[in-house]
């Protein structure tokens, strides 16, 4: 199996690649400063460290070019301004569809999950103000899966924390899981979402996920 990571560099980006290589997996890893897996690269064949514009439609379809599934686990600033998630996805369904592909798995965040009147956390009086503009993000990326014809996933977590895997977490679909405690490692999304993956699992569902 091929896996294309965009975001390889990040929290979770990083862990995807190196949990892909320890399971045997071939691995692009795309971003701007992937200078960090340069010295890896050279050493494991298995790893292609490509250094591109997440903009550039050419860096990009090189880039998915012999994946089989595609994860993007995209960041960028969380005011608003940054239009990476949104944009980014864009340019990577556009190549996708292109090139033929199909599945790809996407980093969302809790806010794009239903809550219990199945309208969305987002849009809820007492969503905190401060995780708004990111949560708008994360829903304009959700709404361009939805109106592609792709075999998505979309992992939506609450906060992110920059530790290893434990293996112990809970997921749910199109809500938020039960118990819930709003944080989750981020080698366990790494783990969940390379899962996901792997076995087809969540196809055209929101995933939310929590550690214990």
């Amino acid at each position: 199996m091929h896996i294309t990571v965009f975001g390889a560099t990040g929290q979770v980006g990083k862990r995807i690649v190196q949990q892909a290589l320890n399971k045997g997996y071939f691995v692009t890893a795309f971003g701007r400063n992937v200078e960090s897996l340069i010295d890896q690269d050279n050493l494991n064949e298995k790893l292609t460290a490509q250094k591109g514009y997440l903009f550039d439609e050419k860096d990009v379809a090189k880039a998915i070019d012999k994946a089989d599934v595609i994860i993007s686990v995209l960041g960028g600033a969380s005011d608003g301004s940054d239009k990476t998630r949104s944009l980014g996805i864009k340019q990577i369904i556009t190549q996708m569809q292109k090139k033929g592909k199909k599945r790809i798995i996407a980093l969302g965040g809790m806010g794009v999950l239903n809550a219990e009147d199945n309208t969305l956390l987002l849009h809820a009086d007492d969503y905190p103000e401060e995780y708004l503009a990111v949560g708008l993000e994360h829903f304009k990326a959700f709404e361009l899966l939805l109106e592609s014809n792709l075999d998505w996933t979309f992992f939506c977590p609450a906060d992110i924390h920059d530790k290893d895997e434990t293996g112990i977490f809970i997921t749910s679909i199109n809500y938020a899981p039960d118990p819930n405690h709003f944080r989750i490692n981020a080698g366990d999304l790494a783990m969940a979402m390379l899962k996901a993956a792997t076995n087809q699992e969540y196809v055209q569902q929101r995933v939310g996920i929590s550690n214990y």
